[in-house]
């Protein structure tokens, strides 16, 4: 397995400097993000993708995957259509950005019946949300066909898709190549177990984020550095290897440190390593 870190685990960085403390810090990739604002957006031009794509080159690393927090923003299951249109749009553009940096995999959330961070989204009843998460992923499969380009469906806290059978029969009934899972792993702790999850999903996953969950109090804020939480990594990395995965483990911080943030890029690429390795 090969060990990447989300753009998002970055305070104060560019891509173009992300990419250099990740290489510094022993990452083989680095996963960039398409966000309202930054060298990444709706408007980034292949010229601009191009530049991000060389810089990769120039440091030596790889850029495995790309994704999203504009899904929280305009969701697949709104009840607006015109929402729905733009979520659809940001899949797109992901697609298209990946394709060009030479990434393999985008991650996208399928849409919510609720979000506990995004109180102001309405509810969606259950069945709704999923009929429709499940037809805008039928119409995004083709194309990720076409590019060549994976999509990874997340699990996360969007009170829909809620255990790895739902999820694993969710992306049977796409029935495309192209569409998977992208599993995280402490996404799941406040319900589950990730190596439940991991063996049940299996080949359907295309892409890992690793990061760390204490359960009590639980919550949000209760997702913490790798190897400090309550995750059984043993068990994860004992659960991967019996799927038979290989791909890319990618950690996905939340910036924690008030002081010396980049310390947090260098511990989390030591702790990755360790579970990697199997020295717990």
């Amino acid at each position: 397995m090969k060990k990447s870190i989300s753009y998002w685990s970055f305070v104060g960085k560019s891509m173009f400097e992300a990419m250099e403390l990740a290489k510094d810090a022993g990452f083989d990739g680095i996963e960039l993000t398409l966000d309202a604002q930054g060298d990444l957006t709706m408007d980034t031009s292949k010229a601009q993708l191009t530049a991000l794509r060389d810089k990769a080159d120039e440091v030596g690393i790889c850029l495995p995957s790309v994704a999203s927090g504009l899904y929280w923003t305009w969701s697949f299951t709104s009840e607006d259509p015109e929402e729905r249109k733009r979520a659809h749009d940001v899949a797109l553009k992901e697609l298209e950005c990946a394709k060009c940096l030479g990434a393999d995999t985008i991650l996208v959330v399928p849409g919510s019946v609720a979000v506990e961070f995004v109180p102001e989204r309405p509810v969606v009843p259950y069945d709704v949300a999923y009929g429709r998460a499940l037809e805008e992923m039928k119409k995004l499969a083709p194309v990720a066909e076409e590019l060549r380009v994976a999509i990874g469906i997340e699990n996360v806290w969007n009170q829909m898709l809620l255990s790895p059978l739902e999820l694993r029969d969710f992306i049977d009934k796409i029935a495309s190549p192209y569409v998977g899972s992208y599993f995280d792993v402490g996404n799941v702790m406040f319900s589950g177990f990730p190596e439940h999850w991991i063996r049940i999903l299996g080949s359907r996953i295309r892409k890992v984020h690793f990061k760390d969950y204490r359960r009590s109090p639980g919550g949000l804020n209760c997702f913490t550095d790798i190897l400090t939480g309550d995750v059984d990594w043993k068990e994860v990395r004992q659960a991967l290897l019996d799927i038979g995965y290989d791909g890319w483990v990618t950690g996905e911080m939340i910036p924690q440190y008030r002081q010396g943030c980049d310390q947090q890029i260098y511990n989390t690429s030591a702790s990755i390593g360790r579970v990697l390795e199997g020295k717990l």
